[in-house]
């Protein structure tokens, strides 16, 4: 099935997979906005295939918003702040549009590996590779359900770390896609060698991960609302936060704290993508070029963000930015490995 013939296609294979890539920053992007629209607890049941249709009737709508008056973030937050059919409507058209997403996401990554491989298209040694493209898209559905029945039975809220392991899932999912994509797309042109994860892209692989790890724990905790100042927090380089539970409990809870991290950590980000993308310059300027606008463009709408109260355009273009900026980076990534 996945044996070198002359059926294989690679460079079609690449374009199908930079379509997905192309989904997968379409509902990270839809993520932030169901994040910042607290859309995520309005569906409280999780059905594969029924769960595709949206209610279709007075009657569907009256039950979906009967389930949502049976859980806390309802109970002690919207219920008491008025919310009726129609702004429960609002918050549960976002949710549905995410779920939507990945099972589009999934049907496109099965669908053609399906008839690729049956046709003989996949060349050797990636069909297991795109198996486990797919099995992830499948993790990461799991993943979105866990998050969510975090929020259904005592919380007002997901936990931000089930949040976090969700959004980097599928920032992971993002970069396989691109890495393998770009293999493919070297491989039509004749160079059978796939790249290799050098060192310098794993320590910036690695001190970039913490930072978006950081990011979701903000979104998570809504620490963003944590000060509209910057540099400085509540007028000094180092807020107040609460060390009462010790500082690991600081760092993994605390909104002050982890938005201070956040911001601070990015620079120490911005210093490792600077030192990889003046080491890919001499071997793709376009790339460099890629890796210094997206970190730049997410520099300033970071700070940004935060003086604006979290405005909600500029938190959602936050979150857009990065996805690319994760895209611009595996490119990077795969540049240096193709060089040795």
């Amino acid at each position: 099935m996945t044996d070198a013939t002359s059926h294989a296609r690679p460079g079609l294979l690449a374009n199908w997979l930079f379509i997905v890539a192309a989904l997968v920053v379409a509902i990270v992007t839809v993520g932030g906005i169901t994040r910042l629209t607290e859309s995520g607890l309005s569906i409280t049941e999780w059905k594969p295939l029924l769960g595709a249709l949206p209610p279709l009737s007075q009657a569907d709508w009256q039950a979906e918003f009967e389930l949502y008056q049976r859980i806390p973030e309802y109970q002690q937050i919207n219920g008491p702040a008025g919310m009726d059919l129609e702004a429960f409507k609002s918050i549960y058209w976002w949710e549905w549009i995410h779920r939507q997403l990945g099972r589009v996401i999934g049907l496109a990554l099965a669908v053609p590996l399906i008839v690729f491989a049956i046709r003989r298209m996949i060349p050797q040694g990636y069909f297991w590779r795109l198996f486990a493209l797919l099995a992830l898209v499948g993790l990461q559905g799991s993943f979105g359900w866990w998050m969510v029945a975090s929020g259904l039975e005592t919380r007002t809220d997901v936990s931000h770390f089930r949040l976090a392991i969700h959004l980097c899932t599928a920032l992971i999912l993002l970069g396989g896609l691109i890495w393998t994509a770009l293999d493919l797309r070297r491989l039509a042109a004749g160079h059978a060698k796939p790249a290799v994860l050098t060192a310098l892209a794993a320590w910036t692989g690695v001190i970039l991960f913490a930072q978006l790890l950081l990011g979701a724990w903000v979104a998570g905790l809504n620490a963003g609302l944590a000060s509209d100042s910057w540099p400085l927090m509540q007028g000094r380089l180092i807020p107040e936060f609460d060390l009462s539970q010790g500082l690991f409990w600081a760092v993994t809870h605390d909104p002050f704290l982890i938005h201070w991290m956040h911001r601070w950590w990015a620079w120490v980000a911005v210093a490792a993508l600077i030192i990889m993308a003046r080491k890919v310059k001499a071997l793709d300027r376009r790339v460099s070029i890629a890796i210094h606008s997206a970190f730049g463009l997410q520099i300033l709408l970071g700070i940004a963000t935060v003086m604006t109260g979290v405005d909600f355009h500029l938190a959602v273009l936050h979150q857009l930015v990065g996805a690319l900026l994760v895209a611009a980076y595996i490119w990077g990534a795969h540049v240096l490995g193709r060089a040795r």
